[in-house]
């Protein structure tokens, strides 16, 4: 099968991984402005199957299949070399995956809004909650997009609507739902057993008024990790990269700086 990605930079391989019905868009608009000033880096932006520039597979059933085609995307294009990974909400389960796979290889891990329980109904979230609101803007807005972007942002402003319209709404227009539905009612979660011990520098990053995975969920993870910081972002949803740019800006570039001082 044919998977989308794109490279830009040269060096240590780090590989982006969006969340689900997007694509790498918005990995790259979020990660691309930390490595203006940085080398040695070679971003890796992957569009998961079926979404982006990713065809779907009828080989693909569930997120175990989901895993296994990046799997052997990274063995054709970083054959045995060591790489970290960055994973936003089902990015993150799968990049979670990668480390269950390839725990020699992957030599740190970052969390966006990470998905960590498949079932949205076992889930522990807050509920919605606007705390910044244009209502001129939103006003101006077809009701369809008003409906989604209301559905989603804690701050509503220009900035927040231009990034969200541009990394998470045109890009889930070139989804195909009909395969993705299938891959979620066949298995959205693995099956088998993720936890695991991983003693590289990870950045878990979540936001406080996220009402799709919430941020209680993922704290249960930081036994699993014992190099990670943990985050939870005031005035920031599941888009918390839009929402909080200079916080989250500030807490990758002191895991990336991290990862340097072991790597370079």
């Amino acid at each position: 099968m044919t998977i989308h990605y794109e490279v830009i930079g040269e060096g240590y391989p780090i590989v982006m991984l969006h969340g689900w019905t997007l694509d790498h868009q918005v990995m790259l608009h979020a990660m691309e402005p930390l490595f203006e000033n940085r080398s040695g880096w070679k971003r890796i932006y992957i569009d998961l199957p079926g979404m982006g520039l990713s065809k779907s597979n009828p080989s693909i059933q569930n997120s175990d299949d989901m895993l296994e085609a990046i799997l052997r995307l990274l063995d054709e294009i970083i054959p045995n070399q060591p790489f970290i990974i960055c994973g936003n909400s089902y990015g993150g389960y799968i990049a979670r995956g990668l480390i269950h796979s390839r725990q020699d290889t992957v030599r740190g891990l970052l969390l966006i809004a990470p998905m960590t329980i498949p079932e949205f109904d076992d889930r522990k979230v807050p509920q919605q909650t606007v705390l910044k609101r244009d209502s001129n803007l939103i006003s101006n807005l077809s009701p369809e997009d008003a409906n989604e972007f209301c559905s989603i942002g804690v701050v509503q402003g220009q900035a927040e609507w231009e990034r969200f319209r541009n990394e998470i709404l045109i890009p889930s227009k070139e989804t195909n739902y009909e395969f993705l539905n299938q891959v979620r009612q066949n298995g959205y979660g693995f099956t088998f057993e993720i936890a695991s011990n991983f003693e590289y520098p990870t950045l878990i990053i979540t936001g406080r008024q996220d009402n799709v995975v919430g941020y209680h969920d993922a704290w249960r993870l930081i036994e699993d990790y014992p190099r990670a910081t943990f985050a939870v972002l005031d005035m920031a949803g599941h888009n918390l990269q839009i929402e909080q740019t200079d916080v989250f800006n500030a807490l990758v570039h002191s895991w990336l700086n991290s990862l340097e001082s072991v790597h370079f």
